[in-house]
């Protein structure tokens, strides 16, 4: 391929990386890093599965269907995730260059597209679409864990920038499937 066709995206990757350079030095506090991991940690799907659990008890037998909605979105989440990852194959930051610092251990080898972010996004899609009232707990909580991926040096930011379009996508097709 013609080498002035690709400058754009080789910019677009420098700056991508220079991002993640930037963002990973907060790891160097170790107060941060050890916040960003467990915000990442609870990200894996403690949180939300806790908060599936628990919307059924908080708003009813109304909210079943609702906790179904998110795991079905979950579970959709999944199969793309592991499509993605598994074709991509686009190694994670830390492992590309040694000016980031792993902040804490990988749940898998690949970094497109991050899976923490893509999970965070559909399922406070679905939960705040229903009960806005959650907004005030879970658009921090997922702005946090899609911070803490990069902080941590697993993720670029086009990695969490993908699985958030990809994981609104997936909670807006749900609402789509639950009307027809």
């Amino acid at each position: 391929m013609n080498p002035t066709r690709l400058a754009p995206l080789r910019r677009a990757l420098d700056m991508d990386l220079d991002l993640c350079v930037r963002c990973n030095r907060l790891a160097d506090i170790a107060a941060l890093r050890r916040f960003f991991a467990r915000i990442s940690r609870l990200g894996d799907g403690v949180f939300w599965y806790t908060l599936i659990l628990l919307l059924p008890m908080l708003y009813g037998t109304d909210a079943i269907a609702v906790s179904i909605q998110m795991a079905a979105t979950g579970v959709i989440g999944l199969i793309i995730y592991k499509l993605l990852k598994g074709h991509t194959l686009r190694e994670r930051p830390y492992q590309v260059t040694p000016a980031i610092r792993l902040g804490t251990a990988p749940l898998d080898h690949f970094s497109f597209p991050s899976g923490h972010t893509l999970h965070a996004i559909s399922f406070s899609t679905v939960a705040v679409t229903h009960y806005p009232e959650l907004a005030w707990v879970l658009a921090p909580f997922t702005v946090l864990v899609m911070a803490s991926r990069v902080v941590l040096g697993l993720h670029y930011p086009s990695d969490v920038a993908a699985g958030a379009l990809i994981g609104w996508a997936i909670a807006h097709l749900s609402f789509y499937f639950i009307q027809s």
